[in-house]
């Protein structure tokens, strides 16, 4: 019965507008019960680190704010969904599920979900509102996924334009059922409270994400063409707001695609290119739903990773390795929860290629410090500095930082902002040597290359 309420499940998707599962309950009428569950307890689930678990609370906390104030409610909710959703309809009487696709191991309790709820007879649908194209529609001529990012970016460009972003709904026939408070889910640091960077610097929630988005196209976007200089403010910083889906990518695209001042239209491919790698990160994340953790190439199994060095991986981690770059990179992570993305790739360069230390290690250190922490960009950014991955760097590429730093930082304003000490004498010597260290990694890939050979 179309009176009977709709359950609009959120997951990454904390937005009103450009909300295809919200819409589409709003649409079907009658009541509608908005619930986001914090499910650490399916198969495939990974609890979120501790900057992630900080910006969640920022934005449910703005998006149950925006839902009241057009008559709807949040409703929170922890535990499986497998177990959760059908009480939750259960207790409402509900006819209708509506939600969001995901594209990682979670999509598999998805499946099941819609398979046992539709055999109740409930309604169920789900729908594509995190990516421009569904991954399992752009493939090669094959019918194979792209393992490599040109010609899967360019099938993309030839798929046409992405659907128009939604309206936000006017009003909202709210629900509520009984849920937790939010304030008792403890997601917020506070022995010690480690945030003051992060609060500084962001702004949580749906009208944060559109204020960012203004921003970049006014300011940011006419200078994209020096985004690798991570001195100058010349990326856009969506990436955390796309991450918790205040944000969608159809809404970026056609905002970009809208007018704009000669010098960020000359910027715009370029833009919507790196749009375009968190898709095909995505794409990767699909068909290897283990992204974290395996070896896109299989051949990487075999090399031979080194213990990590405890005093090495802190000084890594802390931004003390004596290397300049590297340690602006660390510190402004530590205190912001975010890295230029140049700077990813070298301190990511330095750990898996000079230290020696497994991708893995790396990859879970930006998970728990980073807002951004992304199932898919995340580890695939990993394996693709490391040359494990799909369309990944050669291994023999290795970033040296100090000529990185002279390229991309030329006058110093990054490494001097985040390491003031870097020219007085209390700053550290290279806790390695990057010409021996190099030419170590290179000898280790060999191991690599021999097992590939020996497998034919």
């Amino acid at each position: 019965m179309a009176s009977s309420p709709s359950i609009v499940w959120l997951r990454d998707d904390l937005r009103l507008a450009d909300n295809p599962a919200l819409s589409a309950a709003i649409e079907r009428g009658g009541p509608t019960l908005v619930v986001y569950l914090l499910d650490e307890d399916s198969p495939g689930a990974r609890p979120l680190g501790g900057a992630s678990r900080w910006w969640l609370h920022g934005s449910l906390r703005s998006l149950a704010d925006d839902l009241a104030a057009l008559g709807g409610r949040l409703t929170l909710r922890r535990g499986a969904a497998s177990d959760v959703i059908p009480s939750l309809v259960a207790e409402t009487g509900a006819g209708a599920v509506y939600w969001n696709r995901r594209y990682g191991a979670l999509r598999d309790v998805d499946a099941a979900l819609k398979v046992s709820l539709r055999a109740d007879g409930l309604v169920v649908e789900s729908f594509g509102a995190s990516l421009l194209h569904e991954p399992w529609k752009i493939t090669s001529g094959s019918g194979d996924p792209y393992r490599v990012f040109t010609p899967f970016w360019r099938a993309c460009l030839a798929a046409g334009d992405p659907r128009p972003p939604l309206p936000a709904p006017a009003s909202i026939d709210g629900l509520a059922a009984a849920g937790d408070d939010l304030d008792d889910w403890h997601l917020l640091p506070t022995r010690p409270d480690w945030a003051a960077g992060l609060r500084e610097a962001w702004t949580p929630g749906e009208a944060g994400a559109l204020d960012r988005l203004e921003r970049f196209i006014d300011e940011g976007l006419p200078l994209y063409h020096r985004r690798d200089e991570p001195g100058i403010e010349a990326t856009s910083r969506l990436s955390p707001h796309l991450r918790f889906g205040e944000l969608s990518p159809h809404q970026v695209w056609a905002r970009v695609h809208g007018p704009l001042e000669p010098a960020a239209a000359a910027n715009r491919a370029k833009f919507l290119s790196e749009i375009g790698w968190r898709e095909f990160s995505y794409s990767i994340l699909f068909h290897q739903p283990e992204l974290a953790t395996v070896n896109v190439r299989r051949d990487f199994d075999a090399f031979p990773w080194g213990e990590p060095d405890p005093a090495e991986l802190e000084a890594w981690r802390r931004g003390t390795t004596g290397i300049p770059i590297v340690d602006a990179g660390m510190r402004q992570l530590w205190t912001s929860g975010w890295m230029h993305n140049r700077v990813r790739m070298i301190v990511a360069s330095l750990l898996t290629k000079n230290l020696l230390i497994d991708w893995r290690v790396g990859e879970q250190w930006f998970w728990d410090t980073l807002v951004d922490a992304d199932e898919a960009s995340n580890a695939a950014s990993w394996q693709w500095v490391a040359g494990s991955g799909a369309d990944a760097a050669p291994y023999f590429r290795v970033f040296n930082p100090v000529l990185q730093a002279e390229r991309f930082d030329p006058d110093r304003a990054y490494v001097r902002r985040w390491v003031p000490e870097v020219d007085g004498p209390e700053y550290p010597r290279p806790i390695v040597d990057l010409a021996a260290s190099r030419i170590e990694a290179l000898a280790a890939y060999e191991a690599v290359k021999a097992a590939k050979s020996a497998a034919r």
